[in-house]
């Protein structure tokens, strides 16, 4: 009995993860959200880029 109980956890949880995954595939939230993040994480590579530049110039 307790394994049936298990299971059937399981399976609810694989429909839920299968229904969400369709709710992202079809509004292409993956895709919204990657376009939201490209601003800061530009701002924030050239910022490392600039950092490792001047750390470099220190050690020649």
């Amino acid at each position: 009995m307790l394994i049936l109980k298990i299971i059937g956890i399981i399976v609810i949880i694989f429909i839920v993860l299968f229904i969400l995954s369709l709710f992202i595939y079809f509004f292409n939230l993956d895709m919204k959200i990657a376009s939201k993040l490209i601003k800061p994480l530009t701002k924030y590579y050239d910022h490392s880029k600039a950092k490792r530049e001047k750390k470099n110039e220190n050690i020649r």
